[in-house]
């Protein structure tokens, strides 16, 4: 990462809450062809996040700390804020001279732009504009949120009116599939496991966009998607997340290069 600091833009995606089980059954049934393209070997890195909710995890990422692969460590980071006694620092880690990600890339002269979705992103309320409040440029509606059918869509159309010069962050937390997803499948009276699928395809059919969005400017994109933690739909008895169990801590990752389109 550190030598691609001011060459290449970035853009990190965090998939709120998709579980590692089913966007791995997803890929392998041939329902996100956008990702299969993209995904370096075709495949999801299975990895645990720091965290068990949106908003302890997203403070994990933006100081470095991304989902941990699960072989035994210690796993050189792509970014890092600097502090004594960090292990799993190393010379490709761009170490940065500040508490957050955002704010390290700002001082390295990136504009740095964050389209929120779930609700720690919204801000009506004081702790809705702590994550956001990282960024130079943030923007929130309630077309992007939980709520929304074509939150994804929503965005997109924001992230088309955002001309910048120079280097160029783009944060997205995509909230679709968060709980409520059952507007996915046409007549699902509850959230289930296959309304979650069925919001990832929705997600997919979306990322072509994306990535001729990110790369539209003719410079090359480092790209990290990844979930910031799963949820459950009845197993071991729970529903949701913020608990410590496997199907929560266990998340997709992925990190490639889009070349400009």
């Amino acid at each position: 990462m550190r030598a691609l600091i001011g060459s290449h833009d970035l853009l990190f995606v965090t998939l709120d809450t998709l579980r590692y089980d089913v966007a791995v059954a997803c890929l392998e049934q041939g329902r996100t062809p956008a990702l299969a393209a993209v995904l370096p070997g075709g495949v999801w890195q299975r990895r645990h996040t720091p965290a068990s909710f949106t908003y302890a995890a997203h403070h994990a990422f933006f100081a470095g700390f991304l989902p941990t692969p699960v072989t035994p460590g210690p796993h050189q980071r792509m970014f890092a804020a600097r502090f004594g006694g960090s292990e799993s620092s190393g010379p490709d880690t761009f170490v940065f001279d500040a508490a957050d990600l955002p704010s390290g890339l700002a001082a390295a002269g990136y504009h740095t732009v964050c389209l929120g979705g779930v609700g720690f992103f919204n801000p009506a309320t004081p702790l809705g504009r702590v994550l956001p409040g990282l960024f130079a440029e943030s923007h929130w509606s309630p077309e992007f949120g939980v709520t929304a059918p074509d939150c994804l869509g929503a965005q997109l159309d924001c992230l088309e009116k955002i001309i910048i010069d120079g280097p160029l962050f783009t944060f997205i937390n995509v909230a679709a599939l968060h709980q409520p997803n059952r507007h996915y499948v046409a007549g699902a009276p509850e959230d289930t496991i296959e309304t979650h699928a069925a919001a990832l395809e929705y997600v997919d059919g979306h990322l072509d966009r994306l990535f001729s969005l990110v790369t539209r400017r003719g410079r090359p994109c480092q790209v990290i998607i990844c979930s910031d933690h799963g949820t459950l739909y009845g197993e071991d008895g729970h529903v949701g997340h913020r608990v410590a169990h496997e199907t929560v801590w266990t998340v997709p990752y992925a990190d490639f290069i889009l070349d400009p389109r």
